[in-house]
């Protein structure tokens, strides 16, 4: 008999980097995190960090009270990225940093652990995040200007290209632009915009033999929700336009350098508290956006855990969003196959309308002088104030479903919601135990070694040689995260990004006439015309909300003070007075509602505006809810309040309250 023919297995692709984005409270806690998911299938890191890291203070720094390790990891100094990646070897880790105006310390810090883990430096593989322009429009983890803040872009992009060929230093981040309302053009078109920008700043410098090794190593962070065939559209629409904007405008001829590559976070802003186990579903269906199609497919993919709309996800809900891309990639025959949507008419169709809206969009920008300028004038805020706004008006006026929100909201008691511990809390004593740790560092250090390196990093940022060999220096001499951000402060200046909120109502609004009518009333009750303060205390740079909030009030024909994000209660109950406003709405997504609400009602007190009302907004478990209405806040809204009618409504009648029990207490004390 004759020898059967061997039957070859088909060859798959290599899946996806598996991530979880993670980190909080401790380098320690954060350490075991990532080992512990790690042994599970996950491939890469993917690492938060607290606020006060990723806008340049020390733990201990005023600004910085509440927010140490609420939404990330603290880290005040080269100990502390010792102990986040001990046991963890760095030569053979994928490491995604989420970091921005404070990238080139992280980066440096990061570079000096592996200097002692004697790991060659041309072995590192990972990303630095390092997209400010995005910060301006939609996260708010801006520090210095744009000017300054893109020649620290520039030179890590050089020290990077030299030193680092696997690093990715540039990681062009959509995936914020799309929560702050971009539609699919413009999240194309400002993403772009953006990495034409850095990519033209970098040319201008020069000293790159091979200007295609920078355009290879420039990656991409998107967004995807649950419109997956939209979305999967969007993805191969970026890479035929990443291709032709590399070729023409930068004259790359090696096609695996103009290869789009990017990672990509699943939608959170489509993640609801209502009925958070539908979240499992939305996940799942936007991470086939970024996954079905081969030739868009995702380099690298985290998910969101289904209850990130109510807090801190524990690590079984890490893990669940984990499995979820294990079983994807192993179970289902994906990646057997080529792209099963080429030839597909529908989908050239609707991926040409998305090139042409976004080479309009470009081309606009590009007359308006480019990235930065279209910033500094708010141009791209204001147009992402508008999407964002068209968004949830669709949604309250049922126009846009959201299932278990404005449709099919009868629901069943969820048993994953029920008990306790359904979400991650941040242990009591964190923040005194990282201040204490940063203290005994400080007194262990040799100070004349850190004087000098932040001597020569004043230098290097004054006379315009690359930051990143005094920033690796100072990680080494143990300069804190701080020390680093104030010398650079001292060279660069601070900078307030524009709101995108302006004072004009909008005539086409719907829906409003009789809560203009109202405001209106109340507003001949009280003499003058109802004033609402809108103020982000704190380092939370998410605006999205209070933007909204700043702009329906307006349009209901409210005096509105919004002077944006990164706030102190000092500056906001100094603005109350000043402004003599009728109510404060304070907003704060960070977790640090509980000491930052007190501190800023307490500060109302002392300044005489006790009558003041306050109302507040963010992700606040119903226990913390209740605790600061026994502390007198008039109202607590979470994201289950979309209907922003309904909070206005709310307004007028707590200010017309306030407004009679003051005129009953003057009553009664005649």
């Amino acid at each position: 008999m004759g020898e059967e023919p061997r039957r070859t297995k088909p060859s798959r692709a290599k899946p996806w980097i598996f991530r979880t984005y993670a980190g909080h409270s401790t380098a320690a806690a954060s350490n075991a995190l990532y080992r512990k998911n790690l042994s599970k299938g996950q491939t890469g890191l993917s690492v938060a960090f607290d606020l006060p890291t990723q806008t340049g203070y020390d733990s201990d720094h005023p600004l910085a009270k509440g927010e140490v390790g609420k939404v990330g990891v603290p880290i005040s100094h080269i100990g502390d990225m010792r102990t986040l990646f001990q046991s963890i070897p760095l030569g053979t880790m994928n490491t995604s940093m989420t970091i921005n105006a404070t990238a080139a310390w992280l980066l440096a810090l990061y570079i000096a652990v592996a200097d002692e883990q004697s790991v060659p430096r041309d072995k590192l593989q990972g990303t630095t995040q390092n997209d400010i322009i995005k910060e301006y429009l939609s996260r708010g983890t801006y520090v210095f200007p744009p000017a300054p803040s893109m020649r620290l872009i520039k030179d890590t992009i050089l020290f990077t290209t030299r030193e680092m060929p696997k690093w990715n230093p540039m990681n062009v981040c959509s995936y914020h632009l799309q929560e702050a309302g971009a539609t699919p053009e413009q999240e194309l078109a400002f993403a772009l915009a953006t990495a034409v920008a850095v990519l033209d700043t970098v040319k201008a410098a020069g000293g790159v033999d091979d200007f295609g090794e920078v355009v290879g190593r420039i990656s991409f962070f998107v967004n995807a929700s649950t419109r997956f065939i939209a979305e999967m559209c969007k993805m191969r629409a970026f890479g035929e336009l990443w291709d032709k904007i590399t070729r023409e405008r930068y004259g790359v001829t090696d096609a695996k350098q103009r290869l789009f590559r990017y990672g990509v976070q699943v939608n959170s802003l489509g993640l609801t508290e209502q009925q958070p186990e539908n979240n499992v579903y939305r996940i799942l269906l936007s991470t086939l956006a970024v996954t079905l199609s081969k030739k868009a497919r995702a380099r690298a993919v985290q998910l969101p855990a289904w209850n990130e709309a109510l807090g801190l996800p524990r690590p079984w809900d890490q893990q669940w969003s984990l499995r979820m891309q294990q079983i994807l990639a192993f179970e289902t025959d994906l990646l057997d196959y080529g792209d099963i949507f080429d030839g597909s008419a529908v989908i050239e169709k609707k991926v040409e309308e998305l090139k042409r809206a976004a080479l309009d969009e470009l081309d606009h920008i590009e007359r308006l002088g480019g990235a930065i300028a279209a910033v500094e004038m708010g141009y791209m805020k204001g147009r992402l104030v508008e999407s964002n706004t068209a968004r949830l008006e669709a949604i309250e006026r049922n126009e846009q479903t959201v299932i278990g929100v404005n449709r099919y909201i009868e629901t069943e008691p969820s048993p994953l919601t029920t008990g306790e511990d359904t979400i991650m809390t941040v242990p009591e004593g964190v923040e005194a135990g990282q201040i204490a740790r940063l203290n005994a560092w400080r007194a262990a250090r040799d100070g004349k070694a850190v004087a000098m390196a932040l001597d020569a990093l004043r230098l290097a940022a004054k006379n315009g040689s690359n930051i990143m060999p005094p920033s690796i220096a100072c990680a080494k001499a143990g300069v804190t995260t701080g020390e680093w951000g104030f010398a650079l402060r001292s060279a660069f200046g601070e900078y307030r990004a524009p709101t995108g909120v302006g004072s004009a109502a909008r005539n086409d609004t719907t829906g409003l006439d009789d809560i203009r009518a109202e405001v209106d009333r109340v507003s001949r009750k009280l003499g003058r015309r109802m004033k609402f303060l809108v103020g982000k205390p704190g380092l939370d740079g998410h605006s999205n909300g209070a933007e909204q909030i700043a702009v329906r009030a307006r349009d209901a024909g409210m005096d509105v003070v919004y002077d944006g994000i990164r706030l102190t209660p000092e500056a906001i109950v100094a603005a109350a007075a000043d402004k003599r406003v009728h109510v404060v709405g304070l907003s704060i997504l960070s977790g640090s509602h509980l000491p930052l609400v007190h501190d800023v009602m307490e500060r109302m007190k002392e300044a005489g505006l006790d009558d003041v009302p306050v109302v507040v907004g963010g992700i606040i478990p119903p226990q913390d809810a209740a605790d600061l209405k026994n502390a007198g806040v008039a109202e607590v809204y979470t994201p289950k309040d979309f209907e922003l009618n309904r909070i206005m409504t709310d307004l007028v009648r707590i200010v017309e309250g306030s407004a009679d029990a003051a005129a009953g207490s003057a009553d009664a004390a005649e």
